[in-house]
């Protein structure tokens, strides 16, 4: 078994860094159940590299791709691992093109106006995943969909939702210009979300976790939406994790399919 070179592992370490990711149109995913269902997909694997044991435990599906196999010592692989408790396999994998999205009626759409913890767009993929949710705007000053942490959070689920970086004014536009509904927007002076009559289909936007919505995206929604709490406290939490207050509003348009 070839083992993995100290050139090899400087060249992964430097692929932490988001500016190395752009330059070289790589990425790297880290654990077992991320690395199989990469395996699976039609993605360009470049390289692998696992323990030992990870590597005799998975002969047989790492078969076709024995070329780009390289054995680390966990020394090693603590060395590459972007995380604190480092893994047993990672592997280094093409980004794939980007897809334009052509918007239609029956589907819903999920945009991220400037999240930037990549933990939480990690989830909401994961999110969207779980809801049938195909398409993902990010705005460009939002958190990298390549990030580690972004992609450990996703669980896998980028592999299934199409996430596109793109200006969210401009996308409303093509929104409007190619269906016939309306776009959504969750603010504090929004309406009752469980009290709405939500459709089946439509474009809802998400705010910075901080800031919220922007000023120029809110001229554009035909409806606010509002998730009450529930505390009967004097003194409460002001606001819900946008991951979280993303999955009650998806929970709430998907309902009506049923």
């Amino acid at each position: 078994m070839k083992q993995v070179s100290k050139s090899k592992i400087s060249f992964i370490n430097s692929l932490k860094l988001k500016k190395y990711r752009i330059k070289e149109k790589l990425f790297v995913v880290e654990g077992e159940k991320i690395v199989s269902e990469v395996l699976k997909s039609n993605l360009d694997i470049k390289l692998i590299c696992g323990s030992p044991e990870y590597l005799e435990k998975n002969e047989y599906d790492l078969e076709k791709f024995q070329d780009l196999v390289f054995e680390a010592k966990p020394e090693e692989m603590k060395k590459i691992s972007s995380f604190v408790t480092p893994s047993n396999v990672l592997a280094i994998v093409s980004m794939p093109e980007s897809r334009n999205i052509l918007y239609k009626n029956e589907d819903l759409y999920l945009a991220l106006d400037e999240i930037q913890d990549p933990g939480n767009l990690g989830t909401i993929i994961r999110i969207c995943d779980w809801f049938g949710i195909k398409n993902l705007i990010c705005s460009l000053n939002s958190a990298d969909l390549y990030s580690p942490k972004t992609l450990q959070a996703t669980m896998g689920a980028f592999l299934r939702v199409n996430v596109v970086y793109a200006n969210i004014a401009e996308e409303i536009i093509k929104f409007k210009n190619n269906t016939t509904n309306h776009v959504f927007g969750t603010f504090l002076n929004g309406e009752n979300i469980y009290k709405s009559s939500l459709p089946k289909a439509g474009f809802i936007i998400m705010g910075n976790e901080g800031k919220g919505i922007s000023k120029d995206l809110e001229t554009m929604v035909d409806k606010k939406l509002f998730i009450p709490s529930f505390s009967e406290l004097d003194i409460h939490a002001e606001s819900l994790n946008v991951s979280v207050a993303s999955a009650i509003i998806c929970s709430e348009f998907r309902r009506n399919l049923w």
